[in-house]
């Protein structure tokens, strides 16, 4: 990473750091009133997870397609695991068609490992959900699930898990479900507990990751879908009826090029994991919607000329990306099992391909657009800036990606992408150049999961939830 003519700032902050050692505020003492008043007025929380932060489950048997791993667990590079977790292909019909029987049954506070008999946790969302438990808003599927015990104090948090595999679209709808659902109950609780009828209830929404595109989207266009004929939708905010304020944190606004090496090469959760072959991960339409933009400049061609449309099915076709890897073809033939030919297996990844491509540049043009916030909505970023993070790919005569220049990040999402920053790179003569009206942004010195451990980050969220001034 390049560090410009900073050498006074820098010494400034080596001197300060050793001068005044890290102490952390008196949470309880800030906060203690605040969570002492449960009002009807403090808006509910929703939780919406990052991408692979849902678990996804088989509807008739219950067996785990995604959230805990190990021995005897599905294998992705196996026939029955590669088609368990990839989504079905076929020519001649839409992606929202094309449906499996796995369902996301709840968000992954926790993920477990298997490991030679032994099982390992980590730490997801748990963090967040502690951290709003302490704070009055009392997580409803926890309770549920018996894993707290709240008592009948369990209506202001809700998690809304989704297939992080579909179309993020898709999933904003669902998310338009999900609240109106919530929205009825919270209300009915209400009226139970402080005789207030019908009130007005707003969200609050802290969303990490992947999750913060779904939320985006729903915001702006409600229950539209991306329109057939590749126009975009209008752009109405009908979200914000029901939501006031929205926490993003690592959100990709502007794509990741992560996103395109899984994609090309596969992806390994862990050390310890299977790899996810390049086909199987092919399949899913979210993948290509958190694609960079090439306006960016983060994808170089074999002479160092920057691509001028990633999302080109031709560009993937002749470079042998991902479903048009002919070295997939033993993935394909898992996925697509009841086709014996080598080349309509083809055809039809291509087909998939081309259609999981031109939806995600519909769907990142529609989330693009500049547009002012309705007044009562306010955007709250927490990004990360002090990780050395995948930036530009350059690939070769032969299709091999390779990273060219890292920059600062949490090590998944870059800086200028949790910003959506337009200005040009290595430009920073100006201030930020954005479509995304942010109303606070908050910097820390942590990578993509680890954002939401920081103090910093539990102060300001419980500022920004509990006493930012609001507009009504």
């Amino acid at each position: 990473m390049r560090i410009r003519n900073f050498a006074p700032l820098l010494l400034l902050f080596v001197f300060n750091a050793c001068v005044s050692p890290y102490k952390p505020p008196d949470l309880g003492g800030l906060y203690n009133d605040l969570v002492q008043n449960e009002s009807p007025h403090r808006n509910p929380v929703i939780l919406i997870p990052g991408i692979l932060g849902s678990r996804l489950v088989e509807k008739e048997s219950g067996e785990i397609a995604w959230g805990t791993f190990g021995l005897g667990r599905l294998n992705p590079n196996s026939a029955t695991g590669a088609r368990r977790i990839g989504l079905p292909m076929a020519e001649g019909q839409k992606l929202s068609e094309l449906r499996d029987d796995l369902w996301p049954d709840f968000t992954l506070d926790q993920v477990t490992f298997n490991f030679l008999g032994y099982p390992l946790e980590l730490n997801t969302y748990a963090h967040i959900l502690s951290v709003l438990g302490v704070v009055g808003y009392r997580d409803q599927q926890s309770a549920e699930a018996g894993i707290v015990d709240y008592g009948d104090r369990h209506f202001t948090c809700f998690q809304f898990p989704y297939d992080w595999r579909r179309d993020i679209v898709e999933s904003a709808l669902e998310l338009d479900r999900f609240i109106k659902e919530k929205r009825k109950y919270v209300q009915g609780e209400i009226e139970k507990r402080f005789g207030i009828k019908d009130y007005d209830v707003k969200f609050d929404i802290v969303a990490h990751s992947m999750g913060g595109l779904v939320a985006r989207y729903y915001l702006r266009y409600g229950v539209q879908d991306l329109p057939g004929d590749e126009s975009l939708p209008k752009l109405t905010w009908e979200g914000s009826r029901y939501v006031e304020h929205l926490v993003m944190i690592g959100t990709p606004n502007a794509g990741s090029i992560s996103a395109m090496l899984s994609l090309v090469k596969g992806y390994r959760p862990a050390l310890l994991l299977p790899r996810y072959p390049a086909a199987v991960l092919g399949t899913m339409p979210a993948l290509y919607q958190v694609l960079p933009r090439s306006r960016h400049r983060h994808l170089l061609d074999d002479k160092g000329r920057v691509v001028k449309d990633i999302f080109a099915p031709d560009l993937w076709q002749n470079n042998g990306w991902s479903l048009a890897d002919p070295k997939q073809d033993a993935f394909l033939k898992l996925l697509l099992p009841d086709i014996q030919s080598p080349k309509e297996r083809r055809r039809i990844a291509l087909d998939h391909q081309r259609k999981a491509l031109k939806r995600a540049k519909q769907f990142t043009a529609a989330i693009d657009i500049p547009a002012k916030l309705p007044a009562s909505l306010h955007f709250f970023l927490v990004a990360g800036d002090s990780e050395e993070t995948d930036e530009t790919a350059r690939f070769d005569s032969d299709g091999n990606l390779t990273i060219v220049e890292k920059g600062p990040g949490d090590g998944t999402v870059l800086r200028r992408s949790a910003l959506m920053d337009e200005r040009q790179t290595g430009s920073r003569t100006e201030r930020l150049i954005s479509p995304i009206p942010w109303t606070q942004v908050l910097f820390l010195f942590s990578n993509h999961l680890d954002l939401t451990k920081d103090p910093a980050f539990t102060d300001n969220l419980l500022y920004f939830l509990l006493e930012s001034q609001r507009n009504n």
